[in-house]
């Protein structure tokens, strides 16, 4: 079932109790943002609730997870948030697979493999739907709650300058921040700090840069081997995906990350400035926006390169 309106999808949430929110492996900003936001406003509603995660939240996302605390409760009611197709719960969420409740996302990619679908994908950002529904359901943030909005706002928009942006997110980060919301120093954390081992490898990577169809192509791949030579946080390896769209001239931008559970496998982050992102992660059996996609390519990173940069041609 698919849900058309912010009322709908609030009224669904009120009649929910004894909650799980999951979110998907290797989390970001805006599944953290948005599974810890929508916890708190759920608990805020004399609920029980939980968010969960396949894999460990990254430390630079701790000033929005350190004061958690795990309810107990039999579950009866699962939503998952920025999560637009099952392969992305990870091996731990696995079993919740098809027994999802409810699914709010904002990938126009999204498979609706959940009993009830909230899923808008003009949206920036899965915490712009959570401040929507929270206003729907009159519960108004607090300081914390709006940091974990703020922070997926800004992390899905690139600190606001990612096409994407829209009116709506520069409203809602205003009044996020007239709430509480940390901007500064979370816009500092996200976007600004970088350790020693990230300059070191940019550096590397950089230098190392591959270039297809007059430089309207570019692509970088980041190896366990520069991971682990440079003591790169893997939690730390998204900021990477806007390298190679940084170049001048440069149309179509592709990151390639070695998984390190199975190194015979490469993720590509793929941002364009005008060729649609999701149209070629769609032919690995990605999927994303249309200015930012993401697949899994198996093979030697030769091979995988050369992989990505024909199929993205086909996209110029």
């Amino acid at each position: 079932m698919r849900i058309e309106s912010i009322k709908e999808l609030a009224e669904i949430v009120r009649g929910a109790d004894n909650i799980t929110v999951l979110t998907h492996v290797h989390p970001d900003g805006d599944t953290i943002g948005a599974g810890f936001a929508l916890c708190r406003c759920l608990r805020m509603m004399g609920k029980k609730a939980n968010v969960v995660n396949s894999d460990e939240f990254p430390k630079k996302f701790g000033y929005i997870f350190n004061d958690y605390r795990e309810e107990e409760f039999e579950e009866k009611f699962v939503i998952s948030v920025d999560i637009a197709d099952t392969k992305l719960l990870g091996d731990r969420l696995s079993v919740y697979a098809d027994r999802i409740d409810l699914c709010i996302d904002h990938h126009g990619s999204n498979k609706m493999f959940a009993k009830a679908n909230y899923v808008d994908g003009g949206c920036c950002a899965v915490c712009l739907i959570i401040y929507d529904l929270m206003h729907e359901l009159g519960i108004e943030a607090d300081p914390l709650t709006a940091d974990c909005l703020y922070t997926g706002i800004a992390t899905d928009t690139g600190c606001f300058m990612y096409e994407n942006t829209s009116p709506e997110a520069h409203r809602a980060a205003a009044v996020l921040i007239e709430r509480g919301a940390h901007a500064a120093p979370i816009n500092r954390e996200m976007f600004q700090i970088k350790s020693r081992g990230r300059i070191l490898s940019e550096q590397k990577l950089i230098s190392g840069m591959k270039f297809a169809d007059s430089g309207e192509i570019a692509l970088i791949c980041i190896t366990n081997d520069i991971i682990d030579s440079y003591g790169v946080d893997r939690a730390d390896l998204d900021g990477f995906a806007g390298i190679p769209l940084s170049v001048a001239g440069v149309r179509i931008g592709i990151t390639l990350k070695q998984q390190a559970e199975d190194p015979g496998v490469f993720k590509a982050s793929i941002r364009t400035v005008d060729a649609d992102a999701a149209g070629i992660a769609a032919i690995f059996g990605g999927g994303g926006h249309s200015r930012a996609a993401g697949c899994t390519v198996p093979g030697e990173a030769g091979e995988v390169s050369e992989k990505l940069i024909a199929a993205a041609e086909k996209f110029l």
